[in-house]
């Protein structure tokens, strides 16, 4: 007797016994313990193809196996052209590195081994993205599992963790299509959060763009009201104006007007006054001169009877009304109060006041 067969347990020649019998009942020729021509390996149960060639080994491993041994033992199998089915009756380590089965052996009355691991289906449903999908673990009959696999009706499967099972085609299109749905919407997502990235990075560089804008604006402004201010310095020093005070009494004349307003030159035609020109807002027209501020009585070589004479207090006022030859309209534009007032001044008859609306 070959000393192999005398020590090997009752479960491994039972089990050896029923992997033949379930090849033999699916049309295939298969025999016990043949080995390789090289004798590098030994099959328990070697199948062979309709043209006699050596097709499958079906291994009842019941001793210990670590996964590297069995990867090189299928391994060396595979160098021979033969596939490997090992069976075993435990979970080892090794079964999820090689093609395996784990089954179990008929229960005392019984007449069927049975497959609990290593024959597995996809489930997906429904059959959406948000729907519950997984690899499940089928039992069955050990002789309908290996007449699949003979019959090819199933086939190795490695999952993306490299663990390796047995599965219907069917199941892996299922399993490649709910995989192609999950990259399809990852990268839709991806391209979605790229869109967002990019319009964020838009918008800051357009908040960037805004912020260099309105800092070179407040650069040019206060530019052009240090200019402004320079070339007001003889009109501030004649009529007592300062910076602040300007400011205000700027803000009540637009506010009086209700008008855009820009100063022209001092004009001695009109007193060595400020002139003032005003456009309506929104208006495509150009601006006209309208008021001339503080022009002195005793230079006024024109009395400006058409146009407002605006003066900061009522000192102002004062000395206009005692040097006025002409009716005059005078608005009375105090900075420090914010109030507004409007005087009619008429020679020879004393001033004709027009009560004014603070503003």
């Amino acid at each position: 007797m070959d000393c192999e067969l005398a020590n090997e347990s009752p479960e491994h020649h039972f089990l050896k016994l029923e992997l033949a019998m379930a090849a033999r009942a699916a049309g295939r020729r298969a025999e016990l313990e043949v080995s390789s021509e090289l004798g590098d390996w030994r099959a328990d149960v070697l199948v062979f193809d309709e043209q006699g060639r050596p097709f499958i080994a079906l291994e009842a491993q019941l001793s210990p196996m670590t996964p590297d041994e069995a990867r090189m033992r299928t391994d060396r199998y595979a160098r021979d052209g033969v596939a490997v089915c090992w069976v075993g009756l435990q979970d080892r380590p090794w079964a999820r590195a090689v093609p395996t089965l784990r089954v179990t052996a008929p229960a005392e009355g019984g007449d069927s081994w049975t497959v609990r691991h290593g024959m597995a289906r996809y489930t997906w449903a429904p059959r959406t993205l948000k729907g519950k999908a997984k690899w499940e673990h089928i039992t069955c009959p050990l002789g309908d599992a290996v007449a699949w696999i003979l019959e090819g009706e199933v086939r190795v499967h490695t999952a993306v963790n490299g663990t390796v099972w047995w599965t219907a085609p069917a199941y892996e299109e299922r399993a490649l299509a709910r995989a192609r749905l999950e990259a399809e919407a990852e990268a839709t997502d991806q391209e979605a959060a790229a869109n967002r990235r990019r319009e964020q990075a838009a918008a800051a560089d357009r908040r960037r763009q805004a912020a260099e804008q309105r800092a070179l604006d407040r650069q040019a402004d206060l530019q052009e009201r240090e200019a402004e201010m320079k070339r007001l310095t003889v009109f501030f020093q004649r009529t007592g104006f300062d910076l602040t005070t300007w400011d205000r009494f700027t803000q009540l004349v637009r506010s009086a007007s209700g008008k855009a307003i820009a100063y022209g030159e001092q004009s001695p035609r009109y007193g060595n006054g400020l002139l003032v020109h005003a456009r309506t807002r929104g208006s495509v027209n150009g601006y006209t001169l309208a008021a001339v501020v503080c022009p002195d009585p005793r230079a006024l070589t024109r009395w400006p009877e058409k146009l407002d004479i605006l003066v900061p207090d009522h000192t102002w006022l004062t000395r206009i009304r005692a040097a006025a030859k002409v009716p005059l309209r005078i608005a009375v534009l105090d900075p420090r109060t914010g109030r507004t007032v409007f005087e009619r001044v008429t020679p020879g008859l004393g001033p004709a006041v027009r009560p004014g609306t603070p503003r």
